[in-house]
């Protein structure tokens, strides 16, 4: 393990999986930069990385916007350190059946998961380039193998593993990898919210979508943070281009 102190950017880390990555990067021994669309959301997670001991900074940014980008890294750079890890896992769901999608519900998904993803990538890789040492984790789904009600982001996720195979390609030879997670049940806020929308009590549908996993439990954050914890570290660097399904059992 080096002794370089890393940076790190964790987009969508006010609540659920991003917080829980965050902390963990944290635990690892790594600067944590917890953005957010509103920087005062991610003052739970930040106290958390401090209680435990690590440094963290709250950061406000729409990672759809190109400007409120770059003053973002341009923040993070001069307050924490040089940006070396990025974590893309700012998301938003607008579900709805294909006949009743509205043009802005598939352009806001596409927004924050593509063009929020692309972006960041591009605002931090002059980092990791000069560094020779970069590590891109990009949040994907197992609805990107097409998931009724989700055609957004379903795409939205399948182009996430797109996108970070030819991050792979492009950055290897500069010390930078780039992989994808990709989820299945976790439960989160944005889960809670989906149960709640097809008028189900959040805990019976837990348990329903459990019954359908091999490991026989739903997924929690910190599975997630696990798996972004090992493909930002030191001893993954010949892992890339790679999705990973953290989803309790196989998926085509």
């Amino acid at each position: 393990m080096s002794s370089t102190v890393r940076t790190a950017i964790v987009t969508g880390a006010a609540r659920g999986i991003g917080a829980a990555v965050a902390k963990r990067l944290a635990a690892d021994g790594m600067q944590v930069a917890v953005l957010d669309l509103d920087a005062a959301s991610c003052a739970d997670t930040v106290s958390a990385i401090e209680a435990a001991g690590g440094k963290a900074l709250a950061v406000g940014a729409n990672v759809a916007d190109e400007a409120s980008v770059a003053a973002a890294v341009e923040k993070v750079a001069e307050e924490l350190g040089e940006p070396t890890v990025l974590i893309n896992n700012a998301g938003i769901t607008r579900d709805n059946l294909l006949f009743k999608m509205t043009v802005e519900d598939w352009d806001a998904v596409m927004s924050v998961h593509l063009r929020g993803a692309f972006l960041m990538s591009r605002a931090t890789q002059k980092y990791m380039v000069d560094n020779k040492f970069g590590r891109i984790v990009n949040l994907s789904s197992t609805s990107a193998q097409g998931n009724r009600g989700q055609v957004n982001y379903s795409a939205a996720k399948a182009g996430m593993q797109g996108f970070t195979k030819t991050l792979a390609v492009e950055l290897g030879k500069f010390g930078v990898t780039a992989n994808a997670i990709a989820p299945g049940f976790i439960a989160t806020e944005m889960t809670a919210a989906t149960a709640e929308r097809v008028g189900v009590p959040f805990e019976d549908y837990k348990a329903a979508a459990a019954q359908q996993i091999p490991v026989a439990r739903v997924g929690e954050p910190d599975d997630i943070a696990h798996t972004a914890s090992f493909l930002a570290s030191e001893g993954a660097g010949f892992v890339s281009g790679q999705v990973i399904y953290v989803a309790g059992g196989p998926k085509d």
